[in-house]
């Protein structure tokens, strides 16, 4: 489901404008600024920052002094105060697992996914070319979600799960704004991103995060920073033989963490959960928020 506006020519113009930018350089740049500790460019960073964004709460954050963290990296990337967001009760129901904006979200009956309205990408590319991971969603369901540059970076678990394996999938750097989202077709499964597989109660569940132009790097509980370094081949790694307790973590539990915003795209599989009716393509959700019940799974 989407209610994405078709592409106007502003659109088309900004997204050409990252097939021709050094993406990589600008991003490792960014990197480096973002994690500078020398005290005035740290906090001249964070101030310019917060009067772009002019909506942080920074009352939400488990440090609220934007003055105490000790580089931009740190308070971009900030935690959240303990009761901040709250998880439902009903433990049937599967949450968001970011703050940010809904993107396209529904069935993946033929092995393609929706990024807007006329656009779609394969399955099978998005998951780094594995047929079995691939197979294990067919038919089943999925959601994407923005996280803009003001929204809290870090990801969470959207039901119980354990973690099975994990995949780097290399690719390019395109902005995922809407803009972008909307003009550079295939746009998810051609930028760089980290795929991790999670054994649930209803069976098969993927967490994709997206990496993007400036995210200066995706970091999860498990293995530490994934990228950068961006390599030039895809990584595996098999948790299966990880301890129970390692591996398992409960909804609500944070998974990782984008530095600098990006993307998140949820896959289940077959009969694993029903929508909220309630929910629609555009809508801003925060983490914790219900989005679908349980179903039975496959």
């Amino acid at each position: 489901m989407t209610s994405s506006s078709p592409a106007s020519a502003g659109d088309r113009l900004f997204a050409a404008l990252f097939w021709f930018l050094p993406t990589r350089a600008i991003s490792r740049a960014a990197h480096g600024l973002a994690r500078a500790r020398l005290p005035w460019l740290k906090q001249r960073l964070i101030d310019v920052f917060m009067r772009l964004y002019p909506g942080i709460d920074m009352t939400e954050a488990a440090q609220p002094d934007a003055r105490a963290y000790a580089s931009f990296n740190a308070f971009f990337t900030r935690a959240l105060a303990p009761g901040a967001r709250p998880m439902p009760d009903d433990r049937e129901l599967v949450v968001s697992p970011v703050d940010g904006t809904l993107g396209a979200f529904g069935d993946a009956r033929t092995g393609t996914i929706c990024q807007t309205k006329g656009m779609a990408y394969d399955l099978r590319t998005l998951l780094g070319g594995s047929e079995a991971w691939s197979a294990a969603f067919l038919g089943g369901r999925y959601a994407t979600f923005y996280l803009a540059p003001d929204n809290y970076h870090r990801v969470h678990m959207p039901m119980d799960g354990c973690v099975r394996e994990m995949r780097y999938v290399p690719g390019r750097l395109f902005g995922v704004n809407p803009r972008c989202v909307r003009s550079i077709p295939r746009l998810f499964a051609r930028n760089e991103r980290l795929v991790t597989l999670f054994d649930t109660a209803v069976g098969p569940m993927a967490v994709v995060m997206v990496g993007a132009f400036i995210v200066g790097g995706i970091h999860t509980r498990w293995a530490g920073q994934i990228c950068p370094p961006h390599r030039p081949a895809p990584r595996d790694e098999n948790f299966s033989d990880t301890a129970l307790e390692q591996a398992y973590y409960a909804r609500g539990d944070e998974m990782g963490r984008f530095s600098i915003g990006s993307s998140v795209i949820l896959l289940f599989g077959p009969g694993a959960l029903n929508w909220q009716d309630e929910l629609t393509s555009g809508q801003k959700l925060v983490l914790g928020q219900s989005i679908a019940r349980l179903g039975t799974g496959a």
